[in-house]
């Protein structure tokens, strides 16, 4: 099936008890996560010293971000098993069915700009063992695209989904994942943007009652992407395994920030991003928020990020952040390291006789595979492992030692 944006399309029906959820949840007070509002003049136009935006080029996402209503969309391509279904409802629908508002600018204009949203819907008690794959491909970097999805995995189901976009493009975006209880969900998101993409967008996730959600999002080519990950949980025992990695070169811009609130007792969340980052004036940002609400008692989590310098003039931000409001808890920590290539794995290496160049580019697969093994779709693996050899295939004769 072939459709602009999902036009055409008949939505189908999602869970009732979702129009509640919005409002469930107190907002904390504080930079690292600002109010969330449907209001865009709650988002006012970045000027790029405020805290959150600190760190992100604002002059190349101002045409995106003060953008009219536009009539492009994304050419989505989805081959849907016969229970799942992708259909159209109008904005003001999806922001009652959407996980929560928007947190920052681009996914506030994203909604606002979007007449249309589109649900993709997963019913309870379906077990998948092939992956729900979409793809979504721009075609011109002067088409601004806003778009909004909403995602429903209902009670008990077990799926893999894949997102998959690619091509140029300017776009801006919501994505509302809500899962159901005891629902497990895969769900990776492959960017690998043709070199001049620009894409800013929000991705919420609610982990339903004793559901288990994984996500594995890659970020790869574009000239700037910044991605804002927030999750909440749903009742008690909610799982969240967050996995990530991005490749960023040529002067590049690839921005992460995660925001994981553990508001239910008994909850655990684990999250580990891996970047490389190569060349005169590429920038990599990944920050990490952990809140622990008092009444979230018992709960688990830890975040980690890791970055290799692989050239001089590339830089790496790395900010892993937790917030503590109880003392009963049964663990929470995070860690952060940005370096250049390990000696020791070099030396190994290059002492059975393999050539400098070959070695760090063995160190730099072996640094993603951890993270790409973790997809458990082959075909999705294979992918994105070529994508890695393209990057070292471009950077090979460049790779040495940033000191």
């Amino acid at each position: 099936m072939t459709t602009k944006n999902g036009a055409g399309l008949v939505a189908q029906p999602v869970d009732s008890g979702a129009e509640a959820v919005a409002a469930a949840v107190e907002t904390p007070a504080s930079h690292l996560h600002p109010k969330v509002s449907w209001d865009l003049e709650d988002h006012p136009l970045p000027k790029g010293r405020e805290e959150v935006w600190r760190f992100t080029p604002v002059r190349k996402l101002t045409r995106l971000l003060s953008g009219e209503p536009t009539d492009h969309g994304f050419e989505v391509i989805a081959a849907l098993p016969a229970q799942v279904s992708l259909g159209t409802i109008s904005e003001a629908r999806a922001r009652v069915l959407s996980v929560e508002p928007p947190a920052d600018r681009s996914a506030a204009i994203a909604c606002h700009n979007t007449r249309q949203a589109s649900v993709l819907d997963i019913p309870a008690g379906l077990e998948l063992d092939e992956p729900v794959e979409l793809t979504f491909r721009g075609t011109g970097v002067d088409e601004r695209i806003y778009e909004h999805l909403i995602v429903n995995v209902g009670r008990a189901a077990r799926v893999k989904l894949v997102f998959r976009y690619e091509g140029s493009t300017a776009s801006a975006g919501k994505i509302d994942v809500r899962v159901g209880e005891g629902a497990q969900l895969d769900f990776v998101t492959l960017s690998d943007w043709a070199p001049d993409a620009l894409r800013a967008a929000q991705h919420s996730v609610r982990v339903g009652r004793d559901a288990h959600v994984r996500t594995v999002q890659a970020s790869l080519g574009g000239a700037v992407t910044r991605l804002i990950e927030r999750a909440t949980f749903e009742g008690s025992g909610g799982q969240l395994e967050q996995f990530g990695l991005y490749f960023v070169d040529g002067a590049r811009h690839v921005e992460h920030r995660l925001f994981i609130d553990h508001n239910e007792p008994h909850t655990r969340s684990e999250v580990d991003y891996r970047g490389a980052v190569q060349g005169e004036g590429s920038h990599s940002v990944w920050v990490g928020d952990v809140l622990i609400r008092k009444q979230a008692e018992g709960i688990n989590t830890y975040e980690a990020n890791k970055n290799l310098l692989l050239t001089p003039g590339a830089r790496a931000d790395s900010i892993p952040n937790l917030e503590i409001e109880t003392g009963n808890i049964e663990g929470a920590g995070h860690s952060s390291t940005t370096g250049r290539f390990d000696d020791e794995q070099l030396f190994y290496l290059r002492s059975r006789g393999i050539p400098e160049d070959e070695a760090r580019r063995l160190v730099v697969q072996g640094f993603f595979v951890d993270i790409i093994r973790r997809i458990q779709v082959p075909d999705v693996e294979e992918r994105l492992m070529a994508a890695v050899d393209r990057e070292l295939d471009v950077i090979a004769p460049e790779i040495g030692d940033p000191r």
